[in-house]
């Protein structure tokens, strides 16, 4: 049997542009076809965008996905298509649609519906029922939905074993976390090896809200090697000539599946596609194998492409940031610059009395060497203001948090009052650490529309600013701002570490609370510090009511604020009590 050409097409959708997001697909059909692709695979939800949320309760919207994809099946000729979308018949399921030689040839339902982390799936779907595999000229190859997969024993276990399937499908729409690529590699060469055939694995790509989605399609030959990868971050199409009889000589070597016995209901059914004409087509290079990028690299440029497209998408020109000389905001420019370019982002220094000179000029220099806009707001003058009209109500009382507040809230007025003049979105410059004990001001710092480095712990907002420095050759972000102890200049001589725990002390305290669950009693018997335990803890549990009215930012770790992090607002349990 000739070489059966595989094509994994990962595109960025746009949630809701039905029309816009069938029309990357039908572009992606035509590249598909010149190339002479047998099959080409696009990702999980591609014709609505993932995650398309309560829109799925909108018949309306359903009916226009559904239209979409008969619209894509029509122009699936000469080669065979699998896509992503909604599908209501007895009930609305989470469906990849096979479409081969310009007609619908059959419907996958998705079987295990993800309802943990930022997956809300039973709300929406009923659960798939059954299996299919397809007899392309004699190369069978079963179809199965993101989840799906993930399961040892699930539908493609049963297409491969049960149904004689080849070549392993799986369309998805997978979000990013930091590592989590090199895990679903090692997953999917498992189960190619588990089940002595190709994986095939088409990825969606960008962002969406504070999802992002880093692509990284890839192709596992029948023994468990790597055969293609796509771009991590990066829209891309993935080719490879599959040899079809390897996973028949595999089967021969590795009598595994002879020990596997389906139940009766899960046997796939078979589905017997027609000859279409074989294309024309020249032979194909080595496939594509870019390098995994490094644990840092691809933290960085999930924050640009998340950044990015929630600007675009949303429909703002440029965006607005306050520089206050200090590391956060620098690093929060700096991406911006790259997401957008130098010309989309518009920096303001906004100083008062207790702005240091240093401060001023690290911003300066920034933006000098971003090449971004940059204007200087004095607001001393506004803050004076604010506190002779409090006199009278404040009287005799000392100076505490409610004067430095006024500053960041003057700051946050300013620069919504730019954002309307000029159409800029404004970017908020929290990092997870800052978010996650509260250590924020409530309509100041925390107004804006996006908030880039929200899941970025402070030492790691270190890591990713002295990565962009290197790559760049040179300081984008200024030495000085590496070096000089973190500070909100909100009072005389102010330091972070006045209010908080050192970071390289307080981030490990955090990452084990928010991100692995554990106890305070766990961490102390972990050996951690217990004094920054239990003021770390406490500070994360008392300040959820700031989270809770903070904008969306991109999701990088295992755990975020956010989507996967609901934990009730006015909440009395106290960890440190046990249950007492």
């Amino acid at each position: 049997m000739a070489a059966f050409r595989l094509a994994l097409c990962q595109i960025n959708p746009t949630v809701g542009d039905v029309g816009g997001n069938v029309a990357k697909v039908l572009a992606g059909l035509d590249q598909a076809r010149r190339i002479g692709a047998d099959l080409v695979v696009f990702p999980e939800m591609v014709v609505p965008g993932y995650p398309p949320e309560d829109l799925l309760l909108k018949s309306d919207f359903v009916d226009a996905c559904m239209a979409g994809a008969r619209r894509i099946a029509g122009q699936a000729r000469g080669l065979t298509a699998v896509f992503g979308c909604p599908w209501f018949e007895d009930d609305l399921v989470n469906a990849a649609i096979v479409a081969h030689d310009g007609e619908i040839a059959g419907i996958t339902a998705k079987r295990y519906l993800p309802n943990y982390g930022v997956f809300d799936e039973n709300r929406y779907f009923a659960t798939g029922r059954g299996s299919a595999v397809y007899d392309r000229d004699g190369f069978v190859f079963g179809v199965s939905v993101c989840e799906d997969i993930w399961y040892p024993g699930g539908p493609p276990a049963e297409q491969a074993h049960g149904g004689g399937a080849r070549l392993l499908v799986n369309i998805s729409a997978s979000p990013y976390h930091r590592g989590k690529g090199a895990g679903r590699e090692r997953m999917l060469s498992t189960r190619a090896s588990d089940n002595s055939a190709y994986v095939a694995y088409a990825n969606m790509v960008g962002g969406q809200d504070e999802l992002v989605f880093d692509g990284h399609s890839v192709v596992f030959g029948p023994d468990g090697g790597l055969v293609a990868r796509g771009k991590q971050f990066a829209e891309d199409m993935v080719v490879c000539d599959l040899d079809p009889g390897q996973p028949r000589r595999q089967r021969l070597l590795d009598p595994r599946c002879r020990k596997w016995e389906p139940e009766l209901e899960h046997r796939p059914r078979r589905i017997s596609l027609p000859h279409v004409a074989d294309a024309v087509r020249a032979p194909l290079d080595a496939p594509a194998m870019p390098p995994l990028l490094d644990d840092v690299a691809e933290v960085y440029e999930a924050l640009v492409l998340c950044t990015g497209d929630y600007v675009r998408k949303s429909g703002f020109g440029g965006v607005c940031i306050g520089l206050s000389g200090g590391i956060d905001s620098s690093l929060t420019a700096v991406i911006a610059a790259d997401a957008l370019g130098p010309e989309n982002v518009f920096g303001v220094a906004m100083p008062t009395r207790y702005s240091s000179d240093d401060s001023l000029e690290d911003a300066k220099e920034l933006a000098e060497k971003l090449g971004i806009t940059f204007h200087v707001v004095a607001i001393e003058e506004i803050f004076k203001a604010f506190l002779g009209t409090l006199s009278p109500l404040f009287g005799d009382r000392p100076f505490d948090v409610t004067e430095e507040n006024l500053q960041p809230r003057i700051r946050g007025t300013l620069l919504m009052a730019l954002s309307n003049k000029f159409g800029r979105l404004v970017l908020t410059t929290g990092n997870k650490s800052e978010v996650g004990v509260g250590y924020s001001t409530l309509y100041g710092d925390t107004a804006g529309g996006f908030s880039v480095i929200k899941d970025v712990p402070k030492t790691l907002v270190y890591a990713l600013s002295r990565w962009r420095n290197e790559r760049a050759g040179t300081d984008l972000v200024p030495a000085r701002v590496l070096v000089k102890p973190p500070t909100a200049e909100l009072r005389p001589d102010q330091k972070d570490s006045d209010s908080l725990p050192e970071y390289d002390a307080l981030d490990p305290v955090l990452a084990a609370y928010v991100e692995r669950g554990l106890c305070p009693a766990a961490m102390k018997a972990a050996g951690m510090d217990a004094a920054v335990v239990d003021r770390v803890t406490r500070l994360v549990d008392r300040n959820e009511y700031k989270r809770r009215q903070s904008p969306p930012g991109p999701k990088i770790t295992p755990r975020a604020f956010g989507k996967d992090w609901r934990l009730p607002i006015v909440n009395r349990y106290d960890p440190h009590k046990n249950g007492d």
